[in-house]
């Protein structure tokens, strides 16, 4: 695996967790989450949407009839065309997880953020 520089995480944590960069040609969403950095490929599985340019969310917890608990806040990508929700600790699809991102390793050294790809 060859290391590209993606960003700095301190640019991460300016710009609330993300950013997006462009690396070998390809657009990349890099996202800081609970401190921990993931870089996913700018295109929803399901029509191939800008899906790094979603909200950053949480979502609905399962829970009893009539409750409604809200967590996993700020680790949910949420599709800016058609809603669909991904988690960005696992790439995978909230309701269908045969679907998910694709994702690439990542690595911060120092203060410098570096997607992993061949």
């Amino acid at each position: 695996m060859i290391k590209h520089f993606a960003c700095r995480k301190d640019e991460l944590e300016a710009g609330g967790g993300r950013a997006i960069v462009s690396v070998k040609g390809m657009e990349i969403g890099v996202f800081l989450v609970d401190g921990e950095v993931y870089a996913w490929r700018n295109v929803c599985p399901h029509a191939a949407a800008p899906i790094c340019q979603g909200n950053v969310t949480g979502t609905r917890l399962p829970s009893a009839v009539y409750e409604y608990e809200y967590g996993c806040h700020g680790r949910i990508v949420r599709c800016p065309w058609h809603g669909w929700e991904f988690d960005l600790t696992t790439g995978k699809h909230l309701a269908d997880e045969s679907v998910a991102l694709r994702g690439f390793p990542a690595a911060v050294e120092g203060n410098d953020v570096y997607v992993l790809m061949k």
